[in-house]
């Protein structure tokens, strides 16, 4: 799109910023390492993790380390940003989100998450994703302040639409056969979130 603009992560005399740390009760978010690849493996190489996903399951540890990598080049490049999703209470990584995609212009966003199969049920990404959408709306991350957030899921996605359901995002309909992966066209269900609505929630 001719319009899209990206997410600064030089300031205008071209000084790289620091990767956005921030904290919950139970959590730390920050910047996904290397040293994070056998818990990124861990993740993605469990078929419930990834059954919705435009990806099959991992089976060596090198998709993990390329995975890695990629999502830091998305901040470093100025297209996107991922966190860690970290327990306080031994930094173990046991989750990934973030925002794929930005438009300034627009002051939209399309964010996105993940948990490890052995921390589902336990109101984990709800916790992580309330963090970043209370920054991005209060225009504490490197871009314009945002007034819209938009997430897409495969029809069938209980959990997650849960979790989106519990943020406060709202079903806008479903873009049929938006999607092509593993083989066939997936219908995807859009749901948004506006600024307005996030904060008469806090």
């Amino acid at each position: 799109m001719a319009n899209q603009q990206t997410l600064r992560t030089k300031t205008p005399e071209g000084i790289a910023l620091k990767f956005p740390v921030y904290e919950s009760a139970r959590l730390i978010l920050n910047e996904i390492k290397i040293d994070d690849k056998t818990s990124i493996f861990k993740i993605f190489s469990n078929r419930d993790v990834v059954k919705y996903y435009d990806l099959a399951a991992f089976d060596n540890i090198q998709q993990a380390e390329n995975l890695i990598k990629l999502l830091q080049s998305r901040f470093h490049d100025g297209s996107g940003i991922r966190w860690a999703i970290r327990l306080k209470e031994d930094s173990t990584c046991i989750g990934s989100c973030g925002f794929n995609s930005w438009n300034i212009n627009n002051r939209s966003a399309v964010i996105g998450y993940d948990i490890n199969r052995d921390y589902w049920g336990k109101g984990i990404a709800t916790e992580a994703l309330r963090v970043i959408i209370t920054k991005a709306f209060e225009g504490k991350l490197y871009c314009d302040n945002l007034n819209r957030i938009q997430a897409d899921t495969v029809p069938g996605n209980l959990a997650s639409e849960k979790v989106l359901m519990k943020l406060g995002f709202k079903e806008e309909g479903i873009r049929r056969q938006s999607g092509y992966w593993k083989n066939e066209y997936h219908d995807l269900k859009c749901f948004g979130l506006l600024k307005d609505e996030f904060i008469t929630q806090l």
